[in-house]
């Protein structure tokens, strides 16, 4: 689950694996699988990095060995200036 804001300023947590797609019109409309459309603050790129920290943290919980994978690739990625796509 991540923590976002909707447009009122009121924050809403959503289960990251039921968004379908995100645009930026020019706010960042997520539409999950189910059709329903969410307008929030967050831009497109923090969206992606809160689910791949989210995802990150339960691949630790359930694979602790794959702790230092995810801390070189995250490193990898600093150091190339590049966002990191997942």
């Amino acid at each position: 689950m991540i923590e976002l804001t909707r447009l009122n300023g009121n924050s809403i947590t959503i289960n990251c694996d039921l968004i379908r797609y995100a645009e930026a019109t020019p706010d960042t409309t997520l539409t999950l699988v189910t059709g329903e459309k969410l307008i929030v603050r967050e831009p497109i790129d923090v969206v992606v990095a809160r689910t791949f920290h989210y995802r990150v943290s339960l691949m630790q919980t359930a694979w602790p060995s794959a702790d230092i994978a995810l801390a070189a690739r995250t490193h990898f990625d600093a150091q190339h200036n590049e966002p990191t796509k997942h």
